[in-house]
């Protein structure tokens, strides 16, 4: 008989958790082999006078498609792993629940609004301290407040419609998120919403590419972030509750779990992922408006399904990889279309391996065929 863990929740699985190092580690060897195949070019052999110009012609054309392989491979870590932070909150409530929660995205946007609101007072009353603790404070109250509202919107809009048809939660799920949406808009305008400049945003080169600080400091974070939500399921109480309430609520119920506080913590520990999203999008483009959560919950889900919806493991690899495949159709989607179209089409990329992994492998790279719940 099939082990119900690994089809209810896969990531739940240690051996899943293998596959995220399998990831990084096919990142790190794409790194590896452009700064191999730059250096390479160096090396080339001594030529006669007639061939000169057209060799450097040749090297320097070929070294600027690789500084720009270089530089969509760092672009695409970057995205994917904030992808990847939103995609784990849409992945562990359809673990658990069953259920997408569409409003997630909105979540997202108004972690990134209440930080830089936040961020504008302190900045405003003087606040004299190092730019890094400004963030790192009107996070942390940006954070709570984020919870608070995925806890709410679980209570009130979620629960009540827990044993109802599958398409009542879902259209549920799209009309909370055109109301926060329009809630966002009533409480910060339509206009954009620009982040302070008090972060370091001074380049770093790396292998001909280019990275700022702030973008180093939004990977480290979201690995952090990753191993330690790891840590929290596969570790903690709480993890073994929620790994019990996605095997099936009415044993773990039977067994002394109270789900429904399991399923909010969930909801709040998703909603927590999604406010450091916000503010890292935010940081990294220097702005937020009220419709950036529609598009980035829409590449999320794209990127959950991408690895496997309800499998954390999957959700990661999926973020990483969209990032990756979207950075580098941004670079050379130009060159493929002959300039017919250029990167602002960058969008399609996500979508289309979206609609291609529905038609050839609807349970994405680490999903499995489940079967139904009663």
């Amino acid at each position: 008989m099939t082990d119900t863990r690994s089809l209810i929740f896969p990531f739940f699985c240690t051996t899943s958790s293998t596959s995220v190092f399998t990831c990084l580690a096919l990142i790190a060897f794409s790194l590896s082999l452009a700064a191999f195949l730059r250096n390479l070019r160096r090396l080339s052999p001594v030529q006669s006078d007639d061939s000169i110009s057209k060799n450097r012609q040749e090297q320097a054309s070929n070294r600027a498609l690789l500084d720009i392989l270089v530089q969509q491979l760092i672009n695409g870590l970057i995205l994917g792993s904030i992808y990847a932070l939103i995609a784990l909150g849409y992945t562990m409530v359809y673990g658990i629940l069953g259920l997408i929660n569409f409003a997630h995205g909105e979540i997202v946007m108004i972690g990134a609004m209440i930080t830089i609101t936040c961020l504008n007072m302190l900045i405003g009353y003087g606040v004299d301290l190092p730019a890094l603790m400004l963030v790192a404070i009107s996070l942390l109250m940006a954070i709570p407040l984020s919870a608070l509202l995925g806890f709410t919107i679980e209570r009130v809009a979620y629960r009540p419609l827990r044993n109802a048809p599958r398409l009542a939660p879902l259209i549920t799920a799209i009309g909370l998120s055109i109301v926060l949406q329009n809630l966002a808009m009533i409480i910060w305008g339509r206009q954009y919403v620009a982040f302070p400049a008090i972060l370091p945003s001074e380049p770093h080169q790396f292998l001909g590419a280019s990275i700022t600080t702030v973008q180093i400091l939004i990977v480290v974070l979201a690995a952090l972030i990753m191993a330690g939500l790891m840590l929290l399921v596969n570790r903690t109480k709480l993890g073994r509750a929620m790994r019990a309430t996605a095997q099936s609520p009415e044993v773990a119920s039977l067994m002394g779990v109270n789900v429904n506080h399991v399923i909010s913590m969930t909801f709040i520990v998703g909603s927590c992922l999604g406010a450091v999203a916000g503010v890292m999008v935010s940081a990294n483009y220097g702005q937020a408006h009220a419709y950036m959560g529609f598009l980035l919950g829409l590449k999320a889900f794209s990127a959950a399904v991408l690895g496997g919806i309800g499998n954390l493991a999957g959700a990661v690899i999926g973020g990483l990889l969209l990032g990756i495949i979207e950075s580098l159709g941004a670079g050379y989607i130009g060159d493929l279309t002959g300039g017919f179209l250029g990167s602002q089409y960058q969008d399609v990329f996500a979508f289309m391996v979206l609609i291609l992994v529905l038609v050839f492998r609807p349970s994405g790279l680490m999903g499995e065929r489940v079967a139904e719940r009663p």
